[in-house]
């Protein structure tokens, strides 16, 4: 395939509830799109990063900036037999995997069309029918937070995870598991914490949790390791994890018994794939972390999760949950019992809604 035109757009979206989590509190998403015309076809991949350098450094503008400066230009108008091909090329540049995966997964897409495949099976999907669980933000009470849980729960989803951090964590962990004693529960605490709450950390172990996600430091391996070697619960890595050697030397070093895998955070499929086959290797369980994409990082997070190894019901939910009307049609929605059916048509299995992103878009830019 050869990349003729590609089109990088941000894109604002209000969020139908507020969203908020240890770094602070989320109201509207800047997303910037990132659209390819190759042979014929158009593919579709979105930045998943947030505002505000927290989660990571990553942000709209270093994306648009890393994309029109480098990444575009060095896509352009080259031939590229799979969209694998991109990814060693994109190594040059250090860090920035964010803005890589947008750019990568619009090539996924076209091949996906080119090869008559749906999305997940290019990528190697063996699941018809993806488990779904919920991310549900901090609250303004503890009332709010179990009126949200149990409205989640009668909508069928699998698996409940609550944010968390110092002054939100104990009682509201007692409270949920008070009202809903046997519901499938993680806490997500997005490096909140250090080893001198460990007694604090430890006492989470009467709550039963699934697990509990990246507890310390946002690029730490060994304080995790000592954690665990403390706990019961599970301890999952989300923001440590960059690549299959991050997941590698976790494992071993015994920081992580479970994985988050998050496209934009790891750079593509491509390294999605990896990290996932590596986890595999070792009987390590990986799941789909969700980072508030509009449908499109959607519909590629419900391709990801497809992969055999996602044996834990991630963060890939309906579009509704997030978005009065969301960029794609149809939107995402979940069944009863709480699933996603992935799409089984050509490429991504989802139609950008081009009036609506028109609507939403507040500047372009345009490389042919």
């Amino acid at each position: 395939m050869k990349a003729k035109r590609i089109e990088l757009r941000e894109i604002h979206l209000p969020l139908v509830h507020f969203f908020e989590t240890s770094f602070g509190r989320t109201t509207e998403r800047r997303i910037v799109l990132v659209r390819v015309e190759a042979d014929g076809l158009a593919g579709w991949g979105e930045v998943t990063a947030g505002e505000t350098p927290f989660y990571s450094y990553e942000t709209p503008e270093t994306a648009w900036h890393i994309l029109r400066d480098f990444l575009v230009p060095w896509t352009l108008g080259r031939e590229w037999a799979r969209a694998c091909e991109v990814a060693p090329r994109f190594r040059a540049i250090r860090g920035h995997n964010m803005a890589k995966a947008a750019l990568e997964n619009a090539l996924w897409d076209i091949e996906a069309q080119q090869r008559g495949l749906s999305l997940g099976k290019l990528v190697g999907g063996a699941i018809d029918e993806i488990p779904c669980g919920v991310s549900i933000g901090i609250q303004n009470s503890v009332e709010e937070l179990l009126e949200k849980i149990e409205c989640e729960v009668a909508a069928g989803y699998q698996r409940i995870k609550v944010k968390i951090k110092p002054g939100w964590d104990v009682e509201a962990l007692a409270h949920i598991r008070a009202k809903f004693p046997r519901i499938a529960l993680m806490a997500d605490a997005n490096s909140a914490y250090t080893l001198d709450d460990l007694e604090r950390l430890k006492s989470f172990d009467r709550f039963h949790l699934m697990m509990i996600e990246q507890p310390l430091g946002w690029d730490d391996l060994v304080d995790h390791a000592r954690l665990q070697r403390e706990m019961l619960t599970p301890i999952c890595l989300d923001e440590s994890i960059h690549g299959a050697e991050d997941a590698r030397k976790a494992i071993e070093l015994g920081s992580s018994k479970i994985i988050n895998v998050k496209l934009g955070r790891v750079g593509g499929f491509t390294a999605a794939r990896q990290v996932h086959d590596v986890c595999r290797a070792r009987n390590v369980p990986v799941w789909c972390g969700g980072m508030l994409e509009s449908g499109i990082g959607r519909a590629h997070n419900i391709a990801l999760s497809s992969l055999p190894g996602f044996t834990l019901p991630g963060d890939v939910s309906a579009s509704r949950r997030y978005w009065a009307e969301d960029i794609i049609d149809p939107e995402v929605v979940v069944s009863p019992r709480g699933t996603i059916r992935v799409p089984q048509t050509p490429g991504l299995g989802f139609a950008p809604n081009i009036e609506r992103i028109e609507r939403a878009t507040v500047r372009m830019e345009t490389f042919e």
